[in-house]
């Protein structure tokens, strides 16, 4: 009775599921463009509040700021204070450098992406039917006279 009661209950779930994702399949190119260029602006903003903190580092790096930074702490040993700082800062500056490298590669996929749902949406803005100032019969030989020309050229090429 339990094992019933479940299925009743998660029947509904899975059907909803499967319904939901060919809304999703069917999102437009432009919206997927848009979704996506959001992504890249945020991409972009977490990318120089990383270059900032690499910069924070780089100063922070500098012999006469870890001085001053451990300066109200007391030591026999401040040569050794200087070292460990330097290191924790060194290790956080690789971390930074670490994340960069990865947005940038991120960066580099979703823009690619960016230009193949352009490039989709253009396409499908296309096919939709004749544009303005143009026939069905005007686009059927220009279909036409391109096949042709590529028809000669590839003679052409056997030839030679």
């Amino acid at each position: 009775m339990r094992r019933l009661a479940g299925i009743i209950i998660c029947l509904p779930l899975v059907i909803g599921g499967l319904l939901t994702v060919p809304v999703v399949a069917q999102e437009s190119g432009q919206q997927r463009a848009a979704n996506l260029r959001a992504q890249l602006v945020e991409m972009q903003a977490k990318q120089t509040e990383l270059q900032m903190h690499l910069q924070q580092l780089a100063d922070e790096l500098q012999p006469e700021n870890i001085e001053r930074a451990l300066a109200g702490i007391g030591s026999t040993h401040p040569e050794d204070l200087r070292a460990q700082r330097r290191r924790q800062l060194e290790i956080e500056k690789k971390g930074v450098e670490s994340q960069l490298d990865t947005l940038a590669a991120s960066r580099a996929r979703l823009e690619a992406a960016i230009a193949s749902a352009d490039a989709i949406s253009y396409q499908s803005a296309g096919l939709g039917g004749p544009g303005i100032g143009q026939s069905e019969n005007n686009g059927r030989a220009v279909t036409k006279r391109a096949n042709r020309v590529s028809k000669r050229k590839t003679k052409n090429h056997r030839i030679h």
